[in-house]
């Protein structure tokens, strides 16, 4: 009986020729892939606050920034510098520039800044208005796109109209404001210096001096008003007579005395603006004096 004849084996990988030079690749590409991943970097980019994780090979911070898409624009600050060496572990950080058209205190100018809301742009300004007043809130977002912004700060002015001197801490942004908020309003035949649109910087002097337009005849100005005054206030330029009331030396209840075109109380004017005044009422009721003042209009003709 003839023997099985048996199978031939088959080839034994590891003894064909090749298989040293297919260990050794293999290795190889092992090797080098332990090694790359040895030579990769971890660094943090920081853009406006927001960070993010970048891993790669490159050797400075402008490439790491064009890995992590990263456009940077004219104005754009970057710490390190662009050209700067990175190492495993950095920390890139980004400011963005945004545009800001700042309004202060009436002047216009144009800015740069890197903030990212209003309160820390105006202190990378150098512009504190601690108790001034802001188009927009301080935590408002300063876009990208960038912003206007209207600022006026505390000022102090001075007011003088007669024998009024009002001292007034103010963000007003004209003088008509200022003397708005002071409860002083110019009637018609008033100057007002400087003009009422105009913006009241610091230490500005506003003043509101009467003009006398209408003259005054001379028959009138002949009459006795130092007696006329003297009977009716003792010629005190701030009586005041609860009655009426009534005030100053010529005791004008104030519908007559804004009739002849005052300002304000009579007594906030020396006795030369009131006397004027009486003497124009004088004019207007045509001598009649009996209306103004019956009880003293009698001495007018001492």
């Amino acid at each position: 009986m003839r023997g099985r004849r048996r199978a031939p084996r088959p080839p034994i990988p590891w003894r064909s020729p090749w298989t040293p030079v297919v260990c050794l690749a293999g290795a190889l590409a092992v090797a080098t892939l332990v090694a790359v991943s040895f030579l990769a970097k971890d660094v943090t980019v920081v853009v406006d606050g927001r960070p993010m994780a970048v891993r790669g090979f490159a050797g400075s911070v402008r490439d790491v920034l064009d890995e992590a898409g990263v456009k940077l624009s004219f104005g754009d600050v970057v710490r390190p510098g662009t050209e700067d060496e990175v190492a495993d572990g950095s920390r890139i950080e980004v400011h963005r520039a945004r545009p800001l058209v700042l309004t202060l205190d009436g002047r216009t100018t144009k800015h740069l800044v890197t903030s990212t809301n209003v309160g820390d742009a105006l202190a990378e300004l150098d512009i504190s208005p601690a108790a001034g007043k802001i188009s927009a809130p301080r935590d408002e977002a300063v876009p990208l796109s960038g912003m206007s912004l209207t600022v006026y700060t505390r000022r102090k002015v001075y007011v003088v109209a007669g024998v009024t001197r009002v001292a007034s801490s103010t963000t007003a942004r004209t003088v008509r404001e200022v003397l708005r908020r002071n409860r002083i309003t110019p009637n018609d035949g008033y100057v007002v210096s400087p003009p009422l649109g105009s913006f009241p910087k610091d230490g500005t002097v506003i003043t509101v001096t009467p003009l006398r337009t209408t003259p005054i005849q001379l028959d009138v100005l002949r009459l006795n008003w130092v007696a006329l005054a003297t009977c009716l206030s003792g010629g005190d330029p701030l009586a005041y007579n609860s009655d009426g009331p009534y005030y100053g030396v010529y005791q004008f209840s104030l519908p007559v005395w804004k009739a002849v075109g005052g300002m304000g109380l009579p007594t906030a004017w020396p006795v030369e603006e009131q006397t004027y005044r009486a003497q124009l009422l004088y004019q207007q009721v045509e001598g009649k004096w009996r209306g103004p003042w019956p009880s003293c209009g009698d001495r007018l003709l001492t």
